[in-house]
């Protein structure tokens, strides 16, 4: 009997192209997308987009996999404890997907060398857990003038909102200050259902389809199964929308 035919990506792809085209395929298999976060977030989102066809994700991640993780983090298993969390979702991103391309880098993201560890990227999806990051990954976007997709998660409650210069505010714009909190609960539904809906935003914005998340923040509640959005401007005096150095 022949060896059985490996599908080809046309097959693969076979159920989104009527929503994206073959134009938004090829958009999405040319595009470089840096996942800052290899944790709650960071899970769904590389997963959706490595199934999707992303042609290239790098996964930064400094911390290892932990056993209180695995409530939440789907890229990684109970065999994975101890591990770099990025040598493991790269493990399972190049299983789900081995037509992409897939890297890890297992360090902290810092003002010093954000800008070397998001090169030439097309979009950050900000997956972290600590609002100094997300500045930090915040100003080097706006820099670059790239989306930062963001998602945000506190126990049964989430949150979402993409910024893109110049179309609506930047994370500093909607969080001047740093919001308290430390020990954050996690529910892994959550984390499941933000990072879909930044997943979406990047396919959305990658492949022209849809309306992004600039200028709106969806705020999710899942005690009560409920959806909705704020509407979000620039904030005057922004240092980033500003273009002033930050303080």
């Amino acid at each position: 009997m022949p060896a059985e035919r490996p599908p080809s990506g046309r097959e693969r792809y076979a159920r989104q192209l009527p929503s994206i085209g073959e134009a938004g395929q090829e958009r999405l298999a040319s595009a470089h997308i840096v996942i800052a976060g290899a944790g709650g977030l960071g899970s769904p989102v590389a997963i959706y987009l490595a199934v999707a066809g992303v042609g290239r994700l790098t996964l930064i991640d400094h911390d290892t996999v932990d056993q209180t993780n695995l409530n939440r983090q789907i890229l990684h298993t109970e065999a994975d404890i101890g591990r770099l969390k990025v040598d493991s979702g790269v493990e399972t991103l190049r299983a789900l997907n081995p037509a992409i391309r897939v890297e890890g880098i297992g360090s902290r993201i810092t003002d010093g060398n954000v800008s070397g560890l998001i090169g030439n990227a097309h979009g950050i999806v900000d997956a972290v857990d600590n609002y100094p990051t997300r500045f930090v990954l915040n100003r080097d976007a706006h820099r670059l003038g790239i989306p930062l997709f963001h998602g945000a998660i506190r126990g049964f409650h989430g949150q979402a909102t993409t910024c893109v210069r110049g179309r609506g505010p930047c994370l500093a714009c909607l969080f001047p200050c740093v919001p308290p909190g430390r020990d954050i609960p996690a529910i892994g539904a959550t984390t499941g259902i933000v990072g879909c809906i930044q997943a979406t935003e990047v396919i959305k914005y990658l492949t022209g389809e849809g309306d992004l998340l600039t200028g709106r923040l969806l705020l999710w509640d899942g005690l009560a199964g409920r959806a909705e959005e704020v509407p979000v401007a620039p904030r005057g005096g922004c240092p980033i929308c500003a273009g002033m150095t930050p303080g």
